[in-house]
Formats: structure tokens, sequence, C-alpha cells
């Protein structure tokens, strides 16, 4: 006889439970340190040559850069040139990337936000003009996880 404090034997169920939440966190960080290294050489080229006057530039950045064949005014324009490139590319890729990290914390188990991470790549590529390649490198590297990795069967978050 049972009484009513006795609890009934656990019944075998066919439901195995919810799926194992899929973690991203690799590509996570692979993308965190793109973007690091992203804010540090073309934010700082960016910030370095639209804060400079036009003397100092010829007389501290112009010689490591094209040296002394040309011209201090071409070379200042063409400096100031290239700082707006990288910034411009250095906002696109952000807001890609935000964009990428934002769906991949809400839906980690779908592959297509590595789309958006190949994207900011190849912003970070030929925004940078092929200089930035190891960072791009990054962004390649986190879209390739996306693609590669298995996602769990039944995974929804």
């Amino acid at each position: 006889m049972t009484t009513m404090t006795d609890r009934p034997a656990p019944r075998p169920s066919a439901d195995p439970g919810p799926a194992p939440r899929m973690r991203r966190t690799l590509e996570i960080v692979l993308v965190c340190l793109g973007i690091a290294g992203s804010l540090v050489l073309m934010g700082g080229f960016t910030l370095v040559i639209n804060t400079i006057d036009q003397a100092t530039f010829a007389e501290a950045v112009m010689p490591s850069l094209v040296g002394e064949s040309a011209g201090a005014a071409e070379a200042y324009a063409s400096a100031r040139t290239l700082a707006a490139w990288f910034g411009i590319s250095l906002v696109v890729l952000l807001l890609v990337s935000a964009a990428g990290l934002a769906l991949t914390r809400m839906r980690p188990h779908r592959r297509s936000t590595g789309l958006l991470f190949l994207v900011a790549g190849l912003v970070c590529l030929l925004g940078s003009q092929l200089v930035l390649f190891p960072i791009a490198f990054l962004f390649f590297a986190a879209a390739a996880l996306f693609a590669l990795r298995p996602v769990p069967e039944g995974s929804l978050r």
C-alpha cells in the first residue's frame, strides 16, 4: 500500500529532452579580435592623419610613407584620401560586424550569419587595400566556422 507521501516511480520516456544549446564562442572571439585590430590600425591611421597638419606630416609621416621624392602637398592629400577611405571602411565593417554579432547571439544555430562575417572580412580586406589581410583572415575564419561546424539536431538556441 502506498501513502500519499510516497513519490511515484519515474516513468521512462521516449522524449530525450531539449537539444543542447549551440554555442558560437570561438566565432565571437575571432570577430571581436578582428574588430579590435581594425579599430587600432584603421581607426588609428585615420585619427593620426586627420589630426596632424601638413608641416608635421611632411616632417614625421611622409618620409616613412612615400619617401622624400614626392611633393609634400600631393603626399598629404593622398594620405588624407587614404585616411578617409579607411574611416568609411571601418564604419561599414563595424556595422556589418555588429549585425553579425547580434544575430550570432540571438540565433547561433543559423549558418547564414556567417555571410555577414564574410562581408566584414571582404570590407576589411578591400577597404584597407589588402594591407590588413591578417585581420581580414579572422573574419574569414569566423565565417568558415559558421559554415563547417556541425549544428546539434533540434538546436533552437
